[in-house]
């Protein structure tokens, strides 16, 4: 079972100044990672000896303030079917949600990390940020027709996964108000070594997709100086059946009769990625990385509307969207002295998302158009990242100082959003010529204080500063402090000010959608949504406080809140009249709130079983001008494992995860209060699973089990609202049931390390 229990920055009670300045210079190590965009592995981790404490990155990284970890054994004993999301929803805090409450794209589900949304979650691989997921077109509601960013490296090639939650996740910038992902990989170690995997799901229901995949990774040295990785990996996961949804779609009329939401769509998936480590001279190393990775759908219908068009029917099978993702880096890190560390890298992310084109328009938004053919959308990003951590040894205090400063340089060329382009027969022309190309760049600089005051007390006071080309300048100071107030409990707190720029659709007045007066705010008649280059940004306040056993049981228990300013939704207020037509912006909602607990608790039973269980519970999520909900997600996540070693070579592992009642929206797209289905709540559920695993040699084991051991089925209904109420046409809104949770599938994996 994953590590889960938050835990914190602090020094052992019966520890030494020495001790003290090992965990300081451990922590040089490690903070980059959780701190500032810095690399973190597990062979990058070195192993650094002062006198008789050893201190390890990983070790430092378990002790962060709101920190998870997944490993590689969890992944193995618990692989996911497809995505790495599969796994993270298992964490405290983690939802899977679509990336609005309107249930468009409903089954396209991502990382949601304390109720902020999928877009206040910064993935990472390596400690270098991912935004391929901002390559895919913005809809009316903050919708994206993406699986997200957690599905660019192969679940067999992970070393772990860190999640990172709360104020110290402000330290990171832009997009990180939710929290952190950390996909870290395997490095290449002293010896040639190499590993293959295989993993087969079959499931119960023919109606759902099954999956099968293959793997490898080779890595070792070349010579004394020079080292290398490779992996690669190929993936299918077949698209639900066409009509799997048929028999519980929400009530609909007149020429929507018979129609039905889509199911989830399949994936093709292919990886390659390599890596060349230098020893330039002692303590100094540089590593060149390049990857390349290729996602491809496997369409099973209409995810945004219905399944009744011609248009969509011609695709079912097909592949209608794909993206080719490339990564180029180089890193360098450097060791000076006994007391400073240095980090730097210059990486590159290029991602082409070619799609067929669909109309942006009304009823035929999300529809693919008549001989439309494919379009392009490309995004390219450039990071450059350089930091120092230095120790000092002070008279009553110990310090880990960490400096540094970053640039991001952003460009999107759209070939494939043009509104009249798109809908010449249903679109007047656009308030705003359409501009496809957006760019913007953050300059920043950090800097972050670990104090330690004797043996029982940290504080890490934090300031960053980034200054966005078309926003300004905005401060991100952060508090976090731990206090050990007696023999295996701690005290913790944090607050930080974190914010997120508007996206390169939002700030973009060249990017325009219509509707003929459906999707239009105040139900006024046809308007159209234009993008807004006088947007500010968005900024929390984010706060939490904890306490944590550390005895015989592991326990935590931790209030959160964070208070939302300036969230960029579509606007409310009529800005123009175009040819008979409102005009709506991208606008900031003054206020919204999130705010629950987590807790966490795990307990040796016998020396060779384990439980462990944590609970994440949501107060409140909402957007205080309108009162609606910014997520919806489960009122409450409880995750329960018992974990048995049954002997040195067999074990099992039974989970079960509990979902709270979820809520719908409270508004339709016009603002008026949902009646009838569209006021549906989802009832709470539960998800089981087993696995265990065999170890049939000391180089080949056997893992086998079951997900959803108890076959507890959902069938999305549709979006959340409905639409054409009033009319013969009526589609009525599902509610809260607009995703898809697969039935019982059975799963068999094997993992050959040579």
């Amino acid at each position: 079972m994953a590590s889960n229990t938050p835990v914190h920055f602090s020094c052992p009670q019966s520890g030494s100044r020495r001790n003290t300045l090992a965990i300081s210079l451990g922590l040089a190590l490690a903070l980059p990672a959780l701190a500032a965009h810095a690399q973190s592995t597990a062979a990058d981790d070195p192993i650094t000896d002062f006198g008789t404490v050893r201190v390890t990155a990983e070790a430092i990284a378990r002790q962060a303030l709101g920190t998870s970890i997944i490993t590689a054994e969890d992944i193995e004993r618990q692989p996911p079917r497809n995505d790495l999301s599969e796994l993270l929803r298992t964490m405290p805090g983690i939802n899977l949600t679509g990336n609005s409450t309107s249930g468009q794209r409903g089954n396209h589900r991502q990382i949601d990390i304390r109720g902020m949304g999928p877009e206040n979650t910064l993935i990472l691989v390596d400690g270098k940020p991912v935004g391929s997921r901002n390559s895919v077109r913005f809809g009316w509601r903050g919708e994206r027709d993406t699986r997200g960013d957690t599905n660019w490296v192969p679940a067999s090639q992970v070393e772990r996964v860190e999640v990172l939650r709360g104020p110290a996740a402000a330290r990171y910038g832009n997009g990180a108000a939710g929290g952190v992902v950390n996909i870290v990989t395997r490095h290449p170690g002293e010896e040639f070594a190499g590993n293959a995997s295989m993993y087969f799901n079959q499931p119960h229901h023919g109606v759902d997709g099954d999956t099968r995949r293959a793997g490898f990774g080779l890595s070792g040295p070349l010579n004394d100086r020079w080292a290398f990785r490779l992996y690669g990996s190929a993936n299918r996961t077949d698209g639900d059946d066409y009509a799997i949804n048929r028999d519980y779609a929400s009530e609909r009329t007149g020429a929507n009769t018979g129609s039905f939401p889509a199911g989830r769509e399949g994936v093709r998936n292919r990886d390659l990625n390599g890596l060349l480590a230098w020893d330039l001279a002692p303590g100094h190393r540089i590593d060149f990385g390049a990857g390349y990775s290729r996602q491809g759908n496997i369409y099973v219908g209409d995810s945004q509307n219905t399944n009744s068009n011609p248009e969509v029917l011609a695709q079912i099978g097909k592949e209608t969207n794909r993206s080719y993702r490339r990564s180029f880096d180089i890193t360098h890190r450097g060791e000076y002295g006994d007391s400073t560390r240095s980090l730097s890298y210059v990486a590159l992310e290029d991602t082409r998302n070619i799609r067929l084109l669909e109309g942006l328009a009304g009823g035929t938004e999300g529809i693919f158009l008549i001989d439309g053919g494919f379009g392009d959308i490309d995004l390219r990003t450039l990071t450059a990242h350089a930091e120092l951590n230095h120790t000092i040894i002070g008279a009553g205090a110990d310090h880990v100082l960490t400096f540094g400063v970053e640039w991001v340089d952003s460009k999107l060329e759209d070939n494939a959003s043009a509104l009249n382009e798109r809908n010449p027969q249903r679109v007047p022309p656009s308030p705003f010529p359409w501009e496809g190309t957006a760019q913007a760049r953050i300059a920043s600089a950090f800097v972050e204080d670990n104090i330690y005051l004797g043996d029982a007390f940290t504080l890490t006071p934090g300031l960053r500063f980034d200054h966005h080309d078309a926003y300004g300048g905005n401060w991100s100071p952060s508090l976090n402090a731990s206090w050990m107030f007696a023999p295996d409990w701690s005290l913790r707190a944090g607050i930080a000010r974190a914010y997120k720029a508007p996206n390169l659709y939002q700030g973009n007045p060249g990017y325009a959608l219509y509707s003929n007066g459906i999707g239009c705010w105040g139900g006024g008649g046809a308007c159209f949504l234009v993008g807004n280059d006088n947007l500010d940004v968005e900024t929390s306040i984010n706060k939490e406080l904890g306490v944590q056993y550390d005895g015989a049981v592991q326990a935590t228990l931790t209030w959160f809140r964070n208070d939302y300013r300036n969230k960029v939704e579509a606007g409310h207020a009529i800005v123009a009249e175009h040819m008979g037509a409102d005009v709506f912006q991208w606008d900031n909602v003054p206020r919204a709130v999130v705010e629950g607990f987590e807790g966490s608790l795990a307990l040796a039973l016998t020396d060779r079983l384990q439980w462990r269980t944590n609970l994440t519970w949501m107060l409140r999520s909402e957007n205080r001008t309108t009162g609606d909900y910014l997520s919806v997600i489960p009122e409450y996540t409880a995750n329960v494992a018992l974990d048995w070693q049954a002997t040195d070579r067999f074990s099992l592992l039974a989970r079960t995860t509990f979902f709270g009642e979820q809520k719908p929206q409270k508004l339709d797209y016009h603002g008026d209060p949902v009646t009838g289905s569209a006021a549906d709540r989802m009832p709470a559920y539960a998800l089981a699973g087993v696995s265990g695993r065999y170890q049939l040699s000391d180089t080949v084991s056997l893992v086998a089990g079951i997900d959803n051991l108890f076959d507890k089925r959902i069938f999305r209904r549709g979006n959340a609202s409905g639409v054409n109420l009033g009319t013969p046409n009526e589609i009525h809104g599902a509610g809260a049931w607009t995703y898809n949770e697969p039935g019982r599938s059975y799963f068999v994996s094997m993992n050959v390390d040579f």
